[in-house]
């Protein structure tokens, strides 16, 4: 059982261990929602007659709607509070969830991840500033622990789906099921976040009232700091998922089996890190953390490629995601707390930057993997993680 108590010994007040338990369910839903959709992309693929650039045309639709409208989330923040922005976003990336399975081409395909990825960028938004208010009541670091709910959330919805598909279930029936699911959840939840204005728990007010006074420079080169970590993040992270199968099979020869164990091993690490990563913050600090977890991500894949076996690959990976584990959590905590920024505009920008390296990453890795390989090109994600040790003193603490 997770410790619930204070920072000073004493219970949390009943409202933020509900308010707990609400952020942590709308994780898990914004975690397996899509990853329901994951195991049948081959058999829409095959029903829509599509190729492989075709399909990844129509998937890169979620990550681009999320990056033409992410930043509207702060707006919506400021105007509706952060659980109902997160509660409204997610019930729509749940409607947008059938039809996929719906879709008769590839437009209608591509639209329904366009949405999809424009309400979860909202969602992320919402519900990680809702997520640092209760962290605020708890005066210690819970954060790492809505991320981990995450990620075994998105594992759990990925077997979901395959055994759905392996079962031969209608994917509308499986996909519509999920979603009416979700909602009730969804809805059920909602009643049991903080009420009150975003700066409720802040001690140096800000966002009162909706002044449009510009932000500091201070402020702003910290936004640009945390964003460019949390691209790197972004990029390391996605490595596994893009070219870890890859890297097993063209380089290594691994037999299909072994193929998908570096993705495995990096989700499974990831969120045993974040199940650690409260304590360890809280102990050590964000920044020492942010330290460490720099230097696990890239001596992970620098493990990964000085052995080149299989079991080497997948052991690098999986060190690769503990070191990455916390990176997310621990930056937008950073972002909700910049003085003179209101919460939901900081996790909005640096959430914004921070989806911008999950679209630049798998390209240029591509690109370089073409020129030089791709066992050279992977020593791009060795340096992202020394970039994340020097970058990480900005993860320090401003009251």
């Amino acid at each position: 059982m997770p410790d619930i108590r204070t920072a000073t010994g004493a219970p949390p007040p009943a409202e933020a261990r509900r308010a707990r338990t609400a952020v942590s369910t709308l994780f898990f839903v914004n975690g397996f929602t899509y990853t329901n959709a994951v195991p049948w992309l081959p058999v829409l693929k095959d029903r829509l007659a599509l190729d492989n650039a075709e399909l990844g045309l129509a998937i890169a639709a979620a990550p681009t709607g999320a990056i033409l409208t992410g930043m509207l989330a702060g707006p919506m923040i400021h105007r509706f509070g952060s659980g109902r922005t997160a509660v409204g976003a997610s019930l729509i990336t749940l409607g947008a969830l059938p039809f996929i399975a719906l879709a008769q081409n590839w437009w209608m395909l591509a639209a329904a991840f366009l949405v999809l990825g424009s309400a979860d960028a909202w969602t992320d938004s919402g519900q990680n500033a809702h997520g640092l208010r209760v962290q605020r009541r708890y005066g210690r670091s819970i954060i790492n622990t809505f991320h981990a709910v995450w990620s075994m959330a998105a594992v759990s919805g990925g077997l979901v789906g395959a055994t759905m598909a392996g079962l031969g279930v209608p994917v509308l029936w499986h996909l519509g099921g999920v979603s009416a699911l979700l909602v009730c959840v969804n809805l059920a939840v909602g009643r049991m976040l903080l009420p009150g204005p975003e700066h409720s728990e802040r001690g140096d007010g800000a966002a009162h009232g909706g002044d449009r006074t510009p932000l500091p420079v201070r402020a702003v080169a910290v936004l640009v700091a945390l964003g460019m970590l949390l691209m790197l993040a972004g990029g390391i992270e996605d490595s596994a998922a893009s070219w870890g199968a890859v890297y097993m099979t063209g380089e290594l020869s691994a037999p299909l089996f072994l193929a998908a164990m570096p993705f495995v091993a990096c989700q499974a690490m990831m969120a045993l890190g974040r199940l650690a990563g409260d304590r360890a913050t809280d102990r050590f600090g964000a920044v020492a953390v942010g330290r460490v977890c720099g230097l696990l991500a890239g001596g992970g894949m620098a493990l990964a490629l000085l052995l080149p076996h299989p079991a080497a690959a997948v052991v690098g990976f999986g060190v690769m995601g503990l070191g990455v584990s916390t990176l997310f959590p621990l930056t937008l905590a950073a972002a909700g707390e910049i003085p003179g920024v209101r919460s939901g505009d900081g996790v909005t920008i640096v959430g914004w930057l921070g989806r911008a390296g999950f679209l630049a990453f798998p390209p240029l890795l591509g690109v370089l993997g073409d020129a030089f390989g791709l066992g050279a090109a992977l020593w791009v994600v060795s340096v992202g993680g020394l970039a994340v040790f020097l970058l990480a003193s900005v993860l320090r603490p401003r009251g």
